[in-house]
């Protein structure tokens, strides 16, 4: 094919899970039902902790910029994906691939943020008790979910300019759902050493720092909670990390799973059958893993859907 400049591209064709027009329907139906549980579960949880007083705290306000956030996240693939089945037209024009990828990356780099701070808070509640409510005051809490979309964005943008310079053939196959970036950048008929030098510094600082942070966070919690008298002590203790616990475990495990199904020699849309877990099932799971491990949770969404309590 011609190459050409890369803001001249037409098209890009997202091959998505498989080609057979058999297994579609079970596909959309599918992904349609999953993407509704995540963003009423996730607004169900933002609606329980702005509505309940009792739960003004850090941890719950997190929690709450975290379930936005992934309704955000999942809403910047998925709803794209099911319009492609259904119209069955697997086309996306070069500035909404670039947008796509944008945003997927905006609100990846938000979770990793955001799940980081979260450690940070369950490291001063558990490790500083005494001075906990002094030190997680609301102009510190405000302040970290800022910072947090201020890099998230700067990088998102980097990251989107450095595809700019980019040049691509007229029409370009990519075997996934969305407009991934390492499989748009890998498609370029340009050298891409520069931006796989920035990904690779990118992959390092900003999502191996913050994993570093929460390992270190939690060394640290596990240390104290060590040092406590009482079984029951030690059990609330370990409760009130639990669900982070759950939630950074499967978004860090799927996601390098992600990268290692994308190095492996595997069929091409191997990669875009691990991305979904951390795109979607992760997000979906997120309001059950902390509603059903917190009672205070568990009452205000009872209040809000009018169940007696």
């Amino acid at each position: 094919m011609e190459a050409s400049n890369g803001t001249q591209i037409s098209d890009f064709l997202l091959l998505g899970f498989s080609e057979g027009p058999e297994l579609q329907p079970l596909i959309f139906g599918l992904f349609l039902s999953m993407y509704l549980i995540t963003v009423f579960g996730n607004l169900l949880l933002v609606l329980a902790v702005a509505s309940d007083s009792h739960l003004h705290t850090p941890m719950y306000f997190f929690l709450a910029n975290l379930s936005f956030v992934d309704i955000c996240f999942t809403s910047t693939t998925i709803p794209k994906m099911l319009w492609n089945i259904q119209t069955q037209d697997n086309v996306i024009n070069y500035a909404g691939c670039l947008s796509q990828m944008y945003f997927f990356l905006l609100y990846a780099q938000l979770d990793v943020f955001l799940l980081t701070v979260m450690a940070y808070d369950r490291f001063m509640a558990i490790c500083q008790p005494l001075h906990y409510m002094v030190i997680m005051n609301p102009q510190l809490c405000g302040l970290l979910v800022l910072v947090s979309w201020v890099i998230s964005v700067l990088n998102s943008l980097l990251q989107s300019l450095m595809v700019l310079r980019l040049t691509f053939c007229t029409v370009l196959e990519i075997p996934h759902f969305f407009c991934e970036l390492n499989q748009v950048v890998g498609r370029a008929c340009s050298d891409t050493f520069l931006n796989d030098l920035v990904i690779y510094f990118n992959t390092v600082l900003l999502a191996g720092a913050p994993l570093a942070g929460i390992v270190y966070s939690y060394s640290k919690i596990v240390s104290t909670i060590c040092g406590i008298s009482s079984a029951q002590g030690k059990y609330k203790a370990f409760s009130t990390c639990a669900s982070h616990i759950s939630i950074v475990s499967l978004f860090y495990s799927t996601g390098l799973g992600v990268y290692l199904s994308s190095a492996a020699p595997q069929s091409p849309h191997s990669s875009a059958v691990a991305s979904v877990m951390y795109t979607v099932v992760t997000p979906m799971l997120n309001p059950f893993i902390y509603s059903l491990r917190n009672k205070d949770i568990k009452l205000a969404l009872k209040r809000i859907i009018g169940v007696p309590v």
